[in-house]
Formats: structure tokens, sequence, C-alpha cells
């Protein structure tokens, strides 16, 4: 699927945010694609759309921003500058409730060994001057998932 510009961005966050509320159970969802694909813009997109009410900060420096929204916890992580994977034991990641949370990972390759499960990875892209995605599915919840948003491979 191809999104031409911010606003198509900002649209699929907001399916996203529907398929993530009638899923209704945890997710963990990697985003993958080089800096400035997308990423950050479909995560805020995807918080704002679940109703939270404020500024959806980029967890860059801090590595985790967690948003109460549609009666759970959706956590974005931004592991760019993580130096080393071990360091995600400090921000007390394994006390965060995986089966009912929802999770969104930027550069999740880089905590490798140290995040909840995959479920379905969100694939951003260049494409002759827009973005395109896809997504790939790493669960049977990530399968259901992509099915919804209708973009599994």
């Amino acid at each position: 699927m191809l999104l031409p510009n911010t606003a198509a961005t900002q649209a699929f966050g907001a399916r996203l945010a529907l398929a993530l509320q009638e899923l209704d159970q945890g997710l963990t969802i990697a985003l993958a694609g080089e800096l400035g694909a997308g990423k950050t813009t479909l995560a805020r997109a995807t918080i704002t759309a679940l109703g939270h009410d404020g500024p959806v900060v980029s967890p860059t420096y801090t590595l985790l921003e967690s948003y109460p929204v549609a009666g759970r916890n959706l956590h974005h992580l931004d592991l760019y500058r993580l130096n080393d994977p071990q360091e995600l034991e400090f921000i007390g990641l394994r006390e965060l409730a995986a089966q009912t949370d929802w999770f969104m990972i930027e550069w999740p390759e880089r905590g490798a060994g140290h995040l909840p499960a995959l479920d379905v990875t969100i694939e951003l892209a260049y494409v002759h001057g827009a973005r395109s995605v896809a997504a790939h599915a790493e669960s049977s919840r990530g399968s259901a998932f992509a099915c919804m948003l209708q973009l599994e491979r």
C-alpha cells in the first residue's frame, strides 16, 4: 500500500488504532524502515487515534514512553540510540504486561533478546517520492492483525 504523504501516514495510523481495538488483546508491533521513513509519525498518529489527548513525544532519548489509551497501555519504544540491549533492564520493560498491552517498537533489532516476542512487523519504505507500507506476521495474533489491515504478504 502506498502512503503518498504525511496525511496518508496519519490516516493509516488511524486504521492501525481501529484494528488494535478490534483485536482486543495485547500486540507487539515492530516498526521497520530507514531513518525518516515515517515510523514515529505512524506511532504518533496511532496513539492520537486511540484517544490520547496531549503531546506524543518521541522516545528517542528516553527509549520508552507509555500512554494509557482505549482501556489499556500503549508503550512506544525507539531503540535507535540504544547502546546495549541490557539497558532495557533499567527501564522496567519486563514489568510491562505484554499479554494485554500494546507495544510499538522502532529499531527492535537493537533490543534483541530483551523485548516481548514480536507479533507483526510493519515496514515503511521510500518508493518514488512516497512511502509504502507492508506487514509481516510473526505470530498468529500478528497474522490476524495483518489480515485486518489487509496488508499481509
